[in-house]
C-alpha cells in the first residue's frame, strides 16, 4: 500500500534509527518483553520504564527504570537515555508524558492514546471516522440509568470508561435492578452502557504504519473470548470475517492516517449482518497478534520496532495453513509439560511468578501444514 500522510512532527520522519540506538518502552508486562526481544534481535538496546520491581519485561531489556508512571522527573530522566519511546499498554497517564514530547518522538501519538483510554471518546471517534458501533450511552450517575437503558435496551454491559481490560470493570446486566446494582458497585466512577449486538464472529484488524506513512495489514484472526478474556485466535478465519475485513481495514487505516499513527494499531470488531461493528482499539501490539511470532514472516513485535525506528516494514505473509494461538490463563500454566508433549506446540511463558485466576501466564501457538 502506498504511503499516506507521513507524520509531520517526527524528528526521524525521513531517517531510520541506527542499530545500537536505545528504544524506551513504558510498561513492564509481556508485551514489553516481546518487544524487547524483537528489538534485541534487530540490534537495538531497550530501556524499560515500569513501577513494579519484578517487571517481566525488564528481564529481557538492557536497562530498567523502576518508578511510578506519574513521576514526571523520573520520566524525563528515562527519556534522556532513549532515542525513541513507545508504550506497551494504553492505561498510562498521558499528562506526564507531555513533557517528553518536546525532545523525543513518542509512539503512538498521545492524542490517540488519550482517546483510546476513554470508552466514550473512543466510540465517538470511531463513528466520526465512519465506523459503526453497538448502541451506547453515558452513565455518570444513577439518574442516567433510565435514559441509558432506553437507548441500549437489555441485556447490556456496564463498563468503566477508563481502565478495565480482560473483563475487569465490566458487568452484564439484564434489567434495571442489576443496572442500579452495577452502578452502586462503581462508587460514582463514570461508566458506559453498551447494548449487546447480534454477531457471527469476533475478529481483529492488526496493522502497522511506519514514520514514512507506509501501511501493512495482517490477515484478521477469528477471536474467541471466555469470561471476557481472549482464549484463542485462529487462521484462516471464517468467510464472514474475510468478507468484512476490507471495510474494517479501511476504518483502521483512516484512524491511523488521521492521527499520524506510528507502530502497531489494533481494532477489535464484531462481524454482523450490518457489517463490521467497531468494539474498541488498542494503540499497541495486541494479544490477538501473538500468532504472528511463528505464523507470519515478520511478527507484530518486529514490525512495531521497524515502524517506530523508520525502517521498511516486514512481510505479513502467513507461514502455514492452519494457525491457532491459545492463551494460558491462571493455573493452566501447570500443564506446560503436557503442552510440550505436542511436537507442534510453540510455548511462550511470560515469567510471571504468581498464577492468579484470569491472569495471562503465556500462550501456545500451533501451526499445521498440508502434506
Amino acid at each position: 500500500m502506498s504511503p499516506h500522510n507521513p507524520p509531520q512532527n517526527s524528528n526521524n520522519a525521513h531517517h531510520y534509527l541506527p542499530m545500537g540506538s536505545t528504544i524506551g518502552i513504558i510498561g513492564g508486562g509481556q508485551l514489553g518483553r516481546m518487544m524487547a526481544i524483537s528489538a534485541g534481535q534487530m540490534g537495538y538496546h531497550t530501556h524499560i520504564y515500569a513501577p513494579e520491581q519484578d517487571s517481566i519485561a525488564a528481564i529481557s531489556a538492557d536497562y530498567f527504570t523502576c518508578a511510578p508512571y506519574d513521576d514526571e522527573q523520573a520520566l524525563v530522566h528515562f527519556a534522556s537515555q532513549c532515542d525513541v519511546i513507545t508504550i506497551e499498554f494504553e492505561n498510562i497517564p498521558v499528562a506526564p508524558l507531555r513533557a517528553l514530547e518536546k525532545n523525543k518522538n513518542i509512539y503512538p501519538p498521545l492524542s490517540l492514546l488519550q482517546i483510546a483510554q476513554h470508552r466514550l471518546s473512543e466510540k465517538e471517534y470511531a463513528i466520526a471516522m465512519g465506523g459503526i458501533t453497538a448502541p451506547y450511552a453515558a452513565l455518570n450517575n444513577m439518574a442516567d440509568c433510565t435514559p441509558a437503558a432506553q437507548q441500549t435496551g437489555f441485556p447490556a454491559i456496564v463498563k468503566t470508561v477508563r481502565m478495565g481490560y480482560d473483563g475487569k470493570g465490566q458487568f452484564r446486566v439484564a434489567n434495571m435492578d442489576e443496572l442500579h446494582a452495577a452502578m452502586a458497585s462503581l462508587n460514582g466512577e463514570p461508566a458506559i452502557l453498551e447494548g449487546l449486538v447480534e454477531f457471527s464472529a469476533e475478529f481483529s484488524v492488526i496493522m502497522a504504519r511506519n514514520v514514512h506513512g507506509e501501511i501493512i495489514f495482517y490477515n484478521s484472526p477469528h477471536n474467541i473470548h471466555k469470561n471476557g478474556i481472549l482464549s484463542t485466535s485462529s487462521l484462516p478465519a471464517p468467510s464472514i470475517i474475510k468478507d468484512q475485513q476490507p471495510v474494517a481495514r479501511k476504518l483502521m487505516q483512516k484512524i491511523a492516517e488521521q492521527s499520524n499513527y506510528v507502530g502497531i494499531l489494533t481494532g477489535e470488531f464484531f462481524a454482523s449482518s450490518e457489517g463490521p461493528i467497531f468494539n474498541e482499539m488498542a494503540p499497541r501490539v495486541h494479544n490477538s497478534g501473538h500468532w504472528t511470532i511463528e505464523g507470519a514472516v515478520s511478527s507484530q513485535f518486529e514490525n512495531h520496532i521497524r515502524a517506530i525506528c523508520g525502517l521498511p516494514l516486514g512481510s505479513t505473509k502467513i507461514c502455514g495453513d492452519d494457525i491457532i494461538m491459545t492463551n494460558i490463563i491462571g493455573d493452566d500454566i501447570d500443564e506446560f509439560k503436557a503442552i510440550l508433549d505436542d511436537p507442534l506446540a510453540k510455548l511462550h511463558l511470560y515469567g510471571k511468578a504468581e498464577a492468579r485466576p484470569g491472569r495471562k501466564m503465556g500462550h501456545i501457538t500451533k501451526i499445521s501444514y498440508e502434506k
